[in-house]
């Protein structure tokens, strides 16, 4: 595993534009899934193959809890969802690739997840009720609390990249201290350990998402 910063490094430059190490980890965690994704989907069968059964069982899982936490079809989320599910897991792992840096060890790349978990929350909403319809939800259970509800579309968004990027920061930190202390004699554990924490990151921060939107489709006027 990569010894890093906590800032990110700049690889290379594209006119102004400074190009991080966590930027390439991104495009090549991009790249793996798409490899994968095309690999696993070129000769889907009515007999399905190991890989075809994984990849199902998996999107049956998106849909079965996106199905129960949102009271709508769990189509219109599955796709930009179940994206960032397997792009914040995949991310979460990338450190383990011996020169790659973990790119939600970044507060960058965490707070643009968490950006886009907001603009879900908010597109969503008016789209299964209508601008007005969903601002209807603001003044639950009364008007005088507005400033507290937009307060906490704020705070929570930043709370969701901040809880993403510490728990990535700290494990790559802890198995980096690990490593300079008792050498090669733990690589193997934690790095299971490692993949479990970061899918289960990736899943906490699908759900997070989920109720947020649920929160603001759940009252109907």
């Amino acid at each position: 595993m990569k010894v890093f910063n906590v800032f990110p490094e700049t690889i290379f430059s594209i006119g102004r534009v400074q190009v991080t190490d966590t930027v390439t980890t991104t495009w090549f965690v991009m790249a793996a899934i798409i490899t994968i994704c095309y690999l696993s989907t070129r000769k889907l069968s009515i007999k399905p193959s190991f890989f075809q059964e994984v990849l199902e069982a998996i999107f049956e899982f998106m849909e079965k809890t996106i199905k129960d936490v949102l009271p709508l079809n769990p189509w219109l989320v599955v796709p930009i969802l179940g994206t960032i599910w397997i792009l914040i897991g995949f991310s979460n792992m990338a450190g383990l690739i011996p020169g790659l840096k973990t790119p939600t060890a970044d507060l960058n790349t965490t707070l643009a997840f968490a950006l886009i978990s907001f603009s879900m929350t908010h597109v969503i909403g008016i789209a299964t009720q209508g601008f007005k319809g969903y601002l209807l939800h603001y003044k639950e259970p009364t008007w005088i609390l507005l400033p507290f509800h937009l307060i906490a579309e704020v705070t929570r968004t930043v709370a969701l990249a901040v809880r993403l990027f510490g728990n990535m920061l700290s494990g790559d930190m802890i198995a980096i201290i690990l490593l300079g202390i008792v050498g090669l004699l733990v690589p193997i554990p934690f790095s299971l350990l490692h993949i479990i924490i970061g899918i289960i990151q990736a899943y906490i921060f699908g759900v997070l998402t989920l109720v947020f939107i649920a929160g603001g489709i759940k009252t109907k006027s």
